[in-house]
């Protein structure tokens, strides 16, 4: 049976199929943002079409579905999300509003015309409760049930679909939470409600409410979408599990999913490092720097011997979000990113995405010039063989929408469309040098790993501007993040927070907090029809110097923590620390706080089929030529352009010159060569 990936982005859905020889193919479709389903379902029909199905006829030989959207990060930037109320202890209503004093996030703080932070729920909306949990657990003060029942009834009848219970200490110890959440539910069975310590059962309470509050925000809507989803596909004939890209990394069956909106978040770009890995691995890399360049955005992330990054310190927006993500720093520069020009005149590209709709000009119903249209412009993007010849370019559309930003600038429109091309590389480089400086990270010891449909005519242009040595354009390029969700495992992740010093830790409390995260692991997954055999467990702890307020998340020696394993804990905590801060402090007392359990049980591995070197020369893949301008020469020149699906292992190319692709193209600029691996990968290098 087959197995599917389905990945919808901002512009385009892709759709994955892994056949059972283990050869790929691949498969688009614009996104519908009023109704994703619809996009998901011609994505697919796609793939029904290729292989001479009817749609039903393709799902009910589906295995397995894995699933990443963008849904719920595109409803939290637009803030279109549900009206939530907030109830949380009395006193406490205004944390998600005064945050940490931070004013604005990407400004100073000391601009006194910066807008104030507009929280999700504004303050009528939050209302406190008499309730106290004390920082061990202890209730100090009940649940006045009375002043709940009212707090939930004052908030429906304002409209609120969607409720946040929000307590102090709720991480300690959740009874009152959980009563208020019954209460709540009996009164509204319609209403979605959460609560923080189901969602992020850490200390820190402005970063658990917030937390809480964006999953009470999106999760309306995205339960709504699973609903439709796991209909549509019932009503098809699918009887193959579907499955949720996870923000952390991991993936899990979507009814696990629908509580925990907040774990969808970014859930399609988290998947890319892993196809990075999985791709670098295959020429020997670990370090590696994963680029995905869509249709709206821009996404990095810089991989370590290996290692995929997380954070807890994610900002979506101007709202916190605290559960562990995979690292994945993202800019708004993409193929439909906006080329305009600012107050001083001066040539500005993105964050503004013409998106899937009216999208770039070139598409024939956008005015404004994309990347895309620049790209058109420069001869780099074929007319006749976009997405394969389901979108027929319209050539002259682009030429005009990029010669009114020249105009603008003064310039003709070659000038123009090359100034466009050269400032979106450079937005872009200069998000990969901020965030390898950032990590302490050179990258030019790095492999740039390129996906994303516009990934591959960018690609060489930012390892040349950032002096790295390597390109693998996947042939799963634009569809790099739907490739990784093959990589994933299924699991989840459990903390508990437990402020300890080193001389006051007590083995047999940590070691049941342990033992608790792993009957509530089991539980769940046994919910799902998964067996203790099939479960693997990484136990972390977080730890930093007494007196500090950041920490450092290290793997337990063991399961469990004992005075044999504590002392090679404390070596790897000094260790990590000075790897991390180029020192340590050894003769510092260490504290330990949230205690971590990651829980998976692995999927069936991806095998992607190799393929024979090639008998004959790569001309035989040459589909023609096209007049491309490099480099601010202002003379066309004329640049063969090859078949990728005719290109074999072993052909060799110098640049200048294309690769086509029905999903993506790929630039050889010159001073490049390039070399088909056997995967058929592309792996660009400078000459």
């Amino acid at each position: 049976m087959k197995q599917l990936t389905i990945d919808v982005g901002g512009t385009f859905t892709d759709c994955l199929v892994l056949e059972e020889s283990g050869q790929l193919q691949r498969f688009k479709a614009s996104t519908t943002p009023e109704d994703p389903t619809k996009g998901f379902f011609d994505a697919v029909g796609k793939a029904a079409k290729h292989y001479g199905q009817s749609l039903d006829e393709l799902l009910g030989d589906v295995e397995q579905i894995v699933h990443g959207t963008t849904l719920g990060t595109n409803i939290l930037i637009t803030e279109r999300g549900s009206k939530v109320g907030m109830i949380t202890t009395k006193g406490f209503r205004d944390s998600i509003e005064m945050r940490r004093g931070i004013k604005n996030l990407h400004g100073s703080m000391f601009d006194i015309f910066i807008e104030p932070y507009k929280p999700l729920v504004p303050r009528y909306l939050r209302l406190g409760v008499e309730e106290r949990t004390l920082y061990n657990g202890k209730i100090l003060t009940a649940l006045n049930e009375a002043e709940l029942r009212a707090a939930a009834k004052e908030l429906l009848a304002d409209g609120c679909t969607a409720i946040a219970i929000c307590f102090l200490h709720s991480y300690a110890n959740g009874e009152n939470e959980l009563r208020a959440k019954r209460i709540v539910q009996k009164m509204a069975p319609e209403v979605y409600v959460t609560t923080s310590h189901e969602i992020l059962p850490v200390w820190r309470e402005f970063e658990r409410f917030s937390t809480a509050v964006v999953s009470a925000y999106i999760g309306p809507a995205l339960t709504r979408y699973a609903r439709r989803l796991q209909t549509g596909l019932r009503e098809r004939g699918c009887r193959g599990r579907l499955l949720m890209m996870l923000a952390n990394g991991l993936v899990q069956v979507v009814d696990e999913c629908v509580d925990r909106a907040v774990y969808l978040l970014n859930s399609g770009p988290a998947a890319a490092p892993s196809a990075a890995t999985y791709l670098g691995g295959l020429h020997g890399q670990k370090n590696l720097l994963s680029m995905d360049m869509g249709g709206t955005s821009f996404d990095v992330c810089v991989i370590k011997d290996g290692e995929i990054p997380t954070t807890t310190e994610s900002w979506v927006g101007e709202h916190r979000v605290a559960i562990k993500l995979v690292d994945v720093p993202s800019v708004g520069a993409g193929g439909g990113s906006l080329a305009w020009t600012d107050s001083l005149g001066l040539l500005r590209v993105g964050p503004q995405s013409a998106g899937a709709d009216p999208g770039p000009a070139a598409y024939g119903k956008g005015e404004e010039a994309t990347v895309t249209d620049a790209d058109v412009a420069l001869g780099y993007i074929p007319a006749d063989y976009f997405l394969g010849g389901d979108i027929k370019l319209d050539v002259q559309r682009s030429l005009q929408a990029v010669a009114r930003v020249g105009r603008k600038l003064k310039m003709d429109v070659d000038r123009s469309a090359q100034s466009i091309f050269t400032t979106i590389n450079t937005v872009m480089a200069n998000l990969i040098t901020e965030v390898c400086t950032k990590q302490g990270q050179d990258v030019r010891e790095f492999t740039l790993v390129a996906g994303g449909g516009a990934g591959g005519i960018h690609a060489a242009a930012i390892a040349r501007q950032l002096s790295m040595p390597m390109v693998i354009v996947p042939r799963v390029a634009a569809l790099m993040s739907a490739f990784g969700m093959f990589a994933k495992d299924l699991g989840l992740e459990y903390a508990r927070s437990c402020f300890r010093s080193q001389s006051e830790l007590n083995f047999t409390e940590i070691n049941s907090l342990y033992a608790d995260m792993r009957r509530q692991a089991r539980a769940d997954f046994a919910r799902i029809g998964i067996p203790e055999a099939q479960m693997s467990f990484q136990a972390t702890v977080e730890m930093r110097y007494v007196g500090q307020f950041h920490d450092v998340e290290l793997e337990l020696p063991d399961q469990d923590l004992n005075a044999g394993n504590l002392e090679t804990l404390l070596q790897n905590f000094h260790a990590r620390y000075e790897k991390m801060y180029t020192y340590s402090m050894p003769w510092r007392a260490a504290e330990f706080h949230t205690f971590r359990l990651k829980v998976t049980a692995p999927r069936k591995p991806v095998n992607m089929a190799t393929h024979a070197t090639a008998a004959g020369g790569v001309e035989a893949a040459r589909r023609g030529s096209r007049l491309c301008l490099f480099d601010g020469n202002p003379t066309r020149v004329e640049t063969p352009a090859y078949d990728w699906d005719r290109m074999e292992s072993g052909h060799r190319l110098s640049g200048p010159a294309l690769v086509d692709d029905r999903t993506t193209t790929v630039l050889v600029p010159p001073g490049f060569s390039c070399e088909v691996d056997a995967y058929r990968n592309l792996v660009l290098k400078a000459q």
